[in-house]
């Protein structure tokens, strides 16, 4: 148990950075063990919920892959995958907004709980996310899966304004009204960019960036953007990290200010990045 004076001294390192952040914007992509075991889910709420306490505005994109692929499975529908894409049809689109929604709305009401006041949003709510359509390698039609074409980020800057967390699900609204699957990441990384965060965050199932997968210990805990390449041709990161780190490299560009990997399986993980001398995870930087 920790004593009086060290609960104190956490709360003396934490408070530059409250200082620091207060009444700055930082994105979360939520998504992997994190939104399956309780105790983490609790974990990244409360979280949120002192974030804004303290005068930061959270912003959180989550995922839903797993719930998906279980829930298509009961119904019978067969999930197929094209490098790493689901390929989505007309009846597989009405799945994923059906849990996306069912997802959206879990959250939303363990952060009000909790203590916070939560809004679940979606991407078609007031054309939050224009999507047009993604094609695969080859240009292979995968259904209805999108890419964001366009962030309207008013919505959002109003309900930060009133004093509420938005809760984002990651489904756009292409051209004639339709709905699109977007990948999370993704639509998190145009969120910031879209916002001009000071820090994109997200929750991963891994440590972060290992310069020796089989070496716990060799953590990257910064990386530049001009070092990117190189790490890809030695295949330090490599499979779907891939997209992750493009996505905090195509934020870092549209000027958030920093970008975070960070193993969400260690409970309240955001705050120790956010409120601590060493930070976890992997950040990545711009070059200057």
């Amino acid at each position: 148990m920790l004593t009086a004076l060290e609960k104190a001294e956490i709360l003396v390192e934490a408070l530059p950075y409250i200082k620091k952040f207060s009444g700055k914007t930082i994105v979360i992509k939520y998504g992997g063990h994190a939104m399956i075991n309780s105790r983490l889910k609790q974990a990244v709420m409360t979280d949120l919920v002192l974030m804004k306490y303290v005068g930061i505005n959270p912003v959180v994109v989550h995922g839903g892959g797993p719930a998906i692929t279980g829930m298509l499975q009961k119904l019978g529908i067969e999930s197929r995958f094209v490098n790493g894409l689901r390929v989505t049809d007309a009846s597989t689109m009405e799945v994923v907004e059906m849990v996306l929604g069912k997802l959206n709305k879990e959250i939303v009401a363990l952060l009000n709980r909790l203590g916070g006041r939560g809004v679940g949003l979606s991407g078609k709510d007031a054309n939050l996310i224009i999507a047009a359509k993604k094609l695969g390698k080859d240009r292979q039609d995968m259904g209805f899966v999108g890419q964001v074409a366009q962030v309207n980020p008013q919505l959002i800057e109003t309900v930060v304004k009133e004093g509420y967390i938005p809760v984002i699900a990651p489904v756009g609204s292409g051209p004639a009204g339709e709905s699109y699957n977007i990948n999370a990441d993704t639509v998190a990384g145009a969120v910031a960019t879209a916002l001009q965060a000071d820090k994109l965050i997200i929750l991963t199932d891994v440590e972060g960036i290992l310069a020796d997968r089989s070496d716990q210990t060799s953590l990257l805990s910064t990386i530049k953007v001009e070092e990117i390449p190189a790490l890809i041709e030695r295949g330090i990161i490599q499979g779907g990290m891939i997209p992750k780190v493009e996505c905090c490299v195509n934020a870092i560009k549209g000027g958030v200010t920093t970008t975070h990997i960070l193993d969400g399986r260690v409970p309240h993980a955001i705050l120790l990045e956010v409120f601590t001398d060493k930070g976890i995870g992997t950040m990545v930087v711009g070059d200057k």
